[in-house]
Parts: structure tokens; sequence; C-alpha cells
């Protein structure tokens, strides 16, 4: 299985990037191939212009860096994400890739008679948020389920991509970081596991 690992913060020192590293170690370890895209340091353009609303509406192709996040995600059967929670999302950066790469024609086929056809059945996806409070604080405002209906079910849903699982590291920023690094990796070996599951079920 390949993986395609996509992580979005600016400082490749930080937790975050560690963690998508030790997610890709724990893929290697269980003999899976991996690829990291790290947005930031890759220089990647978030914003929505004119011409990717040329795409959404058929009218042209997708841009040469649009096209090239889709065959990355083409190699890979398995797609990680792995991102800070900033205001119980995942960052501006994460969701501009989305925006753009996820596009009418490729993700899903929109018709004007309301006709959906999700194209990404094919795709298993594994979701690693940082999150910086702690769980009873996401527990007490519902902040789980607000996230997994945004993101698992109002993205990956729609285009028929299955999230197999939706992980979040809580109190990222006051816990000793070790404790999240092995997680991460251990998340990386059940990679397998988890699509198997869903596959099997």
């Amino acid at each position: 299985m390949h993986v395609l690992v996509v992580v979005a913060h600016p400082e490749p020192s930080s937790l975050t990037h560690a963690i998508a590293a030790q997610v890709a170690r724990g893929a290697a370890e269980s003999g899976h191939t991996f690829e990291i895209a790290d947005l930031a340091g890759e220089g990647f353009d978030p914003r929505f212009t004119e011409a990717d609303l040329a795409v959404h509406r058929r009218q042209a192709r997708p841009p040469a860096d649009v096209a090239a996040e889709q065959a990355r995600i083409d190699r890979a059967g398995t797609l990680v994400l792995v991102y800070p929670v900033y205001w119980w999302s995942m960052p501006a950066l994460m969701k501009g890739w989305i925006d753009r790469v996820f596009s009418n024609g490729w993700a899903f086929d929109f018709s004007l008679g309301g006709k959906l056809d999700k194209k990404l059945r094919h795709l298993h996806v594994h979701l690693v948020g940082l999150a910086g409070s702690d769980v009873r604080t996401y527990a007490r405002h519902g902040y789980v389920g607000a996230m997994k209906m945004q993101i698992d079910h109002g993205i990956f849903g729609y285009c028929g991509a299955t999230v197999d699982t939706s992980e979040l590291l809580f109190d990222s920023e006051a816990h000793d970081p070790a404790v999240h690094l092995e997680a991460a990796r251990a998340i990386g070996r059940r990679l397998l596991d988890a699509s198997g599951r869903r596959e099997t079920a």
C-alpha cells in the first residue's frame, strides 16, 4: 500500500511535522511505501480563484498544481491528513488544498440535474488533528462531533471516501511530546489494519 501523508504547518520543526513523520515511519515499519506532502514547505497556493471556479463549472481543466496533487492522491490508496486544530477545524492552508484539489469532475461529479456521483470510493482516509485543549473541553462543547460532521462526513463522505480513523491528540501543548509521537507511530502501523477491517466488515 502507498500512503500519502499531507501536513499543514508553517514550521518544519513543529510537533505537527514530527507527528506526520512518525505516522510515515509507522507505515514504513508495516511494509508500506509513503510520500509526505508538506503544503507550507512546497508553497501550495490555497486560494480558490476564477481558474478553480472554471474547473468546478467544468469549463476548464485543473491548473497544473491541482493536477499534480490529484495525481499524488491517485498514486496512493491511503490518505493521511495531519494538522493542528485552528478554531475547531483544520488550518486554512489544508482547507484550501481540499477546496482546490477535491474538485468537481475528479472527487465527485455533480450534474445540473442534482445527481451526485461520488468518485473517491476507493480512497481510505485517516485524520490526525493536534488539539491544544483537553478531551473534557472538547466533550463539554461537542467539538468532536462538530468536527466529524464537518470534515469526516461533510468533505470525505460527500466524495465517497472512507474515513477509517479520525483521531485527535489532546493537550498537544501541555503533554510530553513523546506520548503523541509514539501514538502517531502506532497510527502509521495500524493503517492497513483499519482499512482492512472496513473492507471485510
